[in-house]
């Protein structure tokens, strides 16, 4: 299985634009024959919490229609970030789009205290995902709540994919949260970060991949667009720049 994150730049509140974006990294990935390529948190909006009422939308917006053909189109789950509608507000997912399955939405338990004034805790996922269903996905804060991980173990997951959106100190802590999990869990754990201005921070890149003994596979830079794959199979890992 080939396991990606991409690291994106979305520009605040330009939803095609962003979606043009992913287009272009989900093609680098298609090009490696990617399984499964996650993106950051809110990666199609930006993380922008004041701008998340007005752009909030759902798994069923036609403006995704393009995830859907890929992921039929090259069997490949795609996971994007976008602030999502829900009964009682506002919440922070990522809405999975799965070869020829119904999408879904993740959304985020636990939230930042920062957060609560922006947006709800999503209830709970139906399960893991990926072509083997052995992926348990994280949003940002929860990769730091030991419940979330638990859950995830009690699941029976043996990988876990942090989608983010983090500044430089942000990646130096999440980056020994996660080795730590690595290490621990003896999972393979994945960081999807994004780039660029974010709500009072800038996004830092360095997306990353941990062995599961906490070993560090590859990362990319604090700078660019581009992908990291890992073959999970062979171990081998790949980075590409836009």
């Amino acid at each position: 299985m080939k396991l990606c994150v991409a690291q994106i730049k979305p520009v605040s509140g330009a939803v095609q634009r962003n979606i043009d974006q992913h287009e272009k990294l989900l093609a680098l990935a298609i090009s490696q024959n990617a399984d499964v390529v996650i993106f950051p948190e809110l990666s199609i909006t930006g993380y922008e919490p004041g701008l998340a009422h007005q752009l909030a939308t759902g798994q069923d917006d036609s403006r995704f229609g393009i995830f859907q053909q890929l992921a039929d189109a090259y069997s490949l789950t795609i996971g994007v970030g976008a602030p999502t509608k829900s009964e009682t507000g506002i919440c922070i997912s990522l809405i999975i789009f799965q070869p020829d399955l119904a999408r879904q939405t993740y959304s985020k338990a636990y939230l930042h205290p920062d957060e609560n004034a922006f947006f709800v805790s999503g209830q709970r996922f139906p399960g893991l995902i990926g072509p083997e269903a052995n992926i348990a996905l994280a949003i940002c804060y929860e990769l730091s709540v030991p419940e979330h991980l638990a859950n995830a173990c009690k699941n029976g997951a043996a990988i876990y994919l942090a989608s983010v959106a983090k500044s430089s100190e942000g990646v130096r802590k999440a980056s020994e949260r996660l080795s730590t999990i690595a290490c621990q869990q003896s999972m393979l754990v994945l960081m999807a970060n994004c780039l660029g201005p974010c709500d009072n921070f800038v996004g830092a890149g360095q997306s990353a991949i941990w062995t599961d003994t906490g070993v560090l596979a590859g990362q990319l830079d604090d700078a660019h667009e581009g992908i990291l794959l890992i073959d999970t199979d062979t171990q081998e890992v790949t980075e590409l720049y836009l």
